[in-house]
Formats: structure tokens, C-alpha cells, sequence
């Protein structure tokens, strides 16, 4: 019976392998189940999915898809935030987040990203890459900067002339018999 069990969670590590854009393997050993729950309600916001996995079963779920892991990725309680690209940046940052490191039971081991398996030190960098709406931003601020320039530029030559004038029309004398006189400079 333990076989039939182990070939089919071997099987749906496959799947979830597959059908994964990105994953993130986790420690889980001491993390309370309350935790556990919390991090599971943060993470499904963006479709990320957290689970807890047999080390050996994923080992052998990653050999297939071709990546070789370390024994200490996969050693211990582990668990995988598996999503698309978006929701695997959102897990890292989650996971770095300094609420879950002041829980201090959780540590990133690794993660497969863009078809390439990293270690806890590129796992941890993800955290800091931007997500899609963010590169928007940054990219509509870059093609707008110079368009933005050209009218502030465009923009100064007539407000300065018409500011200049208004100094001439504000220091010019006015005399109390007529008070519009020296309001408006002579042509």
C-alpha cells in the first residue's frame, strides 16, 4: 500500500512540477499550524499554492523534470509554493518578509524559476525583483520622461515672457488720479 501512495504523490509532484511556472521549497519544521494557515491565506491572494511534501518524493519528481537538487535543499519538513511567475515573486516576498522571519522556523531553500533551479541565496534575491505592474510603471515613466521634458521646455518661454510682464505691469507707478494708468506697458 505505501507504494501505491508514494507513486501517486510522486505523480502529482510531477504534475504540479509541470504545470508550475515557479516554486519555492521552504523549511516548515516548528512552523505552528496557525502560522502555516496564515502564510496559506497571504500566499493565495496571488494563486500561490503551499503545501508540505515528502523531501525524497520531490527529489525524484525534480530528477525527472531534470533538476538536480542538493541533499540539504530537500532535507527535513519541506514545503513548496508552487504559481505563475507573478505569484512566486509575491511568495518570496512573503517568505522574506520580516513577519516570517521573526516566526524565525521558516527558511528558503531553493526554487525553480524561469526552468531554472536556484539555491537559497537566489531564492532569497527574488524577494526583490519587481512584479509586472511594477516594470509598467517604470517602463511608462522612461518613454513618458522625455515627452514630459519637451513640454516643460516648450512650456517656459511664453510663462517667463508673461511673468516678466506682469513684473512690468506690478512696479510700474500708479498715479491716484487714474488708477489704470501705468497698468499696462506702452508699445
Amino acid at each position: 500500500m505505501p507504494n501505491l501512495v508514494n507513486r501517486l504523490l510522486s505523480t502529482e509532484y510531477d504534475s504540479v512540477l509541470g504545470k508550475s511556472e515557479g516554486v519555492i521549497i521552504c523549511t516548515l519544521g516548528g512552523v505552528k499550524v496557525p502560522e502555516f494557515e496564515r502564510l496559506r491565506r497571504e500566499l493565495a491572494k496571488e494563486n500561490v499554492r503551499l503545501r508540505m511534501v515528502r523531501g525524497s518524493l520531490l527529489r525524484r519528481a525534480m530528477a525527472e523534470r531534470g533538476f538536480e537538487s542538493s541533499p540539504e535543499m530537500l532535507a527535513g519538513t519541506i514545503g513548496i509554493a508552487t504559481g505563475s511567475i507573478e505569484g512566486t515573486l509575491h511568495a518570496a516576498k512573503v517568505l522574506t518578509s520580516p513577519e516570517v522571519k521573526k516566526i524565525g522556523k521558516l527558511q528558503l531553500r531553493g526554487a525553480i524559476f524561469d526552468g531554472t533551479l536556484m539555491g537559497p541565496a537566489d531564492a532569497a534575491l527574488l524577494a526583490g525583483l519587481p512584479d509586472k505592474r511594477t516594470l509598467r510603471a517604470r517602463l511608462l515613466a522612461c518613454l513618458s520622461g522625455p515627452g514630459r521634458s519637451l513640454v516643460t521646455l516648450l512650456n517656459a518661454v511664453p510663462s517667463s515672457t508673461v511673468r516678466v510682464l506682469q513684473a512690468r505691469v506690478d512696479a510700474a507707478p500708479k498715479s491716484p488720479e487714474n488708477p489704470t494708468e501705468g497698468t499696462a506697458p506702452a508699445a
